[in-house]
């Protein structure tokens, strides 16, 4: 089943690579969707994909920036096929 994941982080995820290593993640995995700072100093990733597929994704996520990260909120939603490509977004 196709969905779309929407996630915030925070803590010490800018100027860290943060951006950067999120895109190397999704590299393996067949996900869509971007990463992005944000003024308010949170990490904004949305990424679509098969369901297990954008859940191991982000698990990746987790697990090689859990250093920076003090939290993180994750929202599930239907599949919309905006992107064609992961990519990181500069504001």
């Amino acid at each position: 089943m196709l969905k779309r994941a929407h996630a915030f982080y925070e803590g010490r995820v800018q100027g860290v690579g943060f951006r950067f290593t999120v895109a190397g993640a999704a590299r393996p995995y067949n996900v869509t969707g971007f990463v992005r700072n944000l003024r308010d100093g949170r990490v904004e990733l949305v990424a679509e994909g098969e369901e297990k597929e954008a859940r191991a994704f982000l698990g990746d996520v987790s697990a090689s920036m859990a250093g920076y990260i003090r939290s993180e909120d994750v929202s599930w939603h239907d599949h919309v096929g905006e992107f064609d490509d992961f990519s990181v977004r500069f504001v």
